[in-house]
């Protein structure tokens, strides 16, 4: 005989009044995917959330194609990035933000060591004249060669790589791991011409029968303090100093050396000099410590190297090897007010590093282009004024950083296709942000953040030679590892496990979940669970 089942579960499939929702559920239950924090904070655009996973299964080569979708810079980025997707990073909440900048050097190095190449896209008969070798420019003429433009590159100067090269000094980026990605670009078959100033632009685009312009020529001219000076000491810019560097032109920077500048260029002149064997090298700041626009780590490591720190100081004078400077006294904001009081030190060389302009008698012989505050005027879609002519980096409103430049250049280079195929660009519209609160970080087990090797103080300041090493494929990985996927469903079967009604499907590995409405009675214990905020309570659809 049969045995008799409890009448709540003899109906029909789907009938049971005792399972389902009923009409008092107000709210359900979706599955979302939100812009990680790291992704939304960086400059260039990368989908670092995505190169963290796969460097995580030790698919490198996928990892730093990724990168190379956003950025054809990984190391040297790995490198001169002052990553911001790190300070927006959620895991600083738990115990310290992941390690993105080292993860991606290491993929920067795999790809020179294995020489994985990008290819360009198919040829549309299109030509690009673009006046900038820096990481603007050079980051536009990837992409434009990717999408299968011809692309010219025109730069001043004697070799490509703009700030990077001749901006930043070897201890921080090892030139031959930026002629190397360089290398790659001019491999895809983008031609630079170097040593080549163009001042014409209407005539150089109509000559070589170019159909689009961008603009990418930095801010490469130093700017000065009017500081009056009767002989003596050396005055010099802080530009000139990195450049000569670069060059190997006999050092000026000799006796005592005083840089005058609270951001990392001044940090960079400073540890310059230390290793040229300057006797005392003393760094003097108009602001007050707090608010210097340097990193902390830069100045830290100046200090560390022996420079000397003289913060609310204005120089106001400099007779023979006299600098006199006026005492100031902090406010409420980052502008200190004078005293009156005056104090003076001995110096044979001062540095002025306070800042860089964008070259405006250029910028004056484009017809059409707006100049405002020093900075050429663009708008959402890179465009200047003048027809055909776009414009990125330094010399446009922004923020001055390489990896911002690299986003222009990314930029502009997709609303330049759009352009020259006759249509709009139109950017994908962003998720909603992954923000910590949406998170349950109890799940996440602990992991101290693994951090670069260095060289040990006395051995970085005596040389030129990297003061910073890379990660090993097992320290990679755990770096990696530790990202906790932020605003998107990894599939750790928590909702699965939690649900009270079993109103959860599993769809199989890589295809994530779905719910059941029918038995979902809207707890939200799913979304609360959720340790990296993939789900989201929205309201019942009436």
């Amino acid at each position: 005989m049969q045995q008799q089942k409890p009448f709540a579960v003899t109906l029909d499939p789907a009938t049971s009044l005792i399972n389902h929702t009923g009409s008092w559920r107000t709210e359900r239950p979706v599955y979302v995917s939100r812009q990680p924090p790291c992704n939304n904070a960086c400059p260039a655009g990368e989908n670092i959330q995505a190169w963290l996973a796969l460097t995580e299964e030790g698919k490198y080569q996928s990892a730093w194609q990724q990168i190379m979708d956003d950025n054809p810079f990984p190391a040297v980025m790995g490198r001169a990035c002052y990553h911001p997707c790190e300070n927006s990073c959620n895991r600083q909440h738990v115990d310290e933000s992941v390690g993105i900048n080292s993860v991606e050097r290491f993929l920067g190095d795999q790809a020179l060591t294995n020489e994985w190449k990008m290819e360009p896209g198919p040829a549309t008969g299109k030509r690009v004249m673009i006046i900038g070798a820096g990481p603007g420019g050079l980051a536009c003429a990837y992409h434009l060669r990717r999408l299968g433009h011809e692309v010219t590159v025109f730069e001043a100067s004697a070799r490509p790589g703009g700030m990077i090269r001749y901006g930043i000094p070897k201890y921080r980026m090892p030139r031959e791991k930026l002629t190397a990605e360089i290398s790659r670009i001019e491999a895809m078959g983008v031609e630079i011409k170097c040593n080549t100033r163009i001042d014409d632009v209407a005539a150089a685009k109509k000559d070589g029968n170019f159909d689009a312009v961008f603009l990418a020529i930095g801010a490469q001219l130093p700017r000065h303090i009017d500081i009056p000076s009767e002989g003596g000491a050396v005055v010099l810019d802080a530009l000139e100093v990195l450049r000569d560097a670069e060059l190997d032109n006999p050092t000026k920077l000799h006796g005592r050396v005083l840089v005058y500048g609270g951001g990392n260029t001044a940090m960079d002149v400073a540890r310059t000099a230390i290793r040229y064997g300057a006797r005392k090298v003393t760094v003097v700041v108009f602001e007050a410590r707090e608010h210097m626009p340097a990193h902390k780590f830069e100045v830290q490591e100046a200090l560390e190297e022996g420079a000397e720190l003289v913060n609310l100081r204005a120089i106001r004078k400099v007779a023979g090897k006299a600098v006199t400077m006026e005492i100031m006294t902090p406010t409420n904001d980052r502008w200190p007010r004078p005293t009156g009081e005056f104090e003076t030190v001995e110096a044979d060389v001062v540095v002025q590093a306070v800042g860089q302009s964008v070259e405006e008698d250029f910028l004056g012989k484009i017809a059409g282009l707006e100049v405002k505050d020093g900075v050429c005027q663009i708008d959402d879609a890179m465009r200047t004024g003048a027809e055909g002519v776009f414009a990125g980096g330094d010399m446009v409103p922004s923020i001055r950083t390489i990896t911002t430049s690299i986003g222009h250049g990314k930029k502009a280079a997709r609303n330049i296709d759009a352009y020259l195929r006759g249509i709009q660009y139109v950017p994908a519209i962003k998720d909603e942000l992954a923000k910590f609160d949406f998170m349950e970080p109890w799940y996440y087990s602990d992991a101290p953040r693994t951090h670069r090797p260095r060289l040990d103080v006395v051995r970085r300041a005596t040389g030129f030679a990297e003061i910073v090493g890379n990660l090993d494929e097992e320290t990679a990985a755990y770096e990696a590892r530790r990202c906790m996927s932020c605003g998107n469903c990894f599939e750790c079967d928590n909702c699965y496990g939690v649900c009270p009604d079993n109103a959860i499907t599993k769809l199989g590995t890589g295809k994530g979940f779905e719910f059941k409405y029918d038995y979902c009675k809207g707890c939200s214990l799913c979304e609360t669970e959720c340790p990296c905020g993939a789900i989201k309570m929205v309201p019942e659809e009436m």
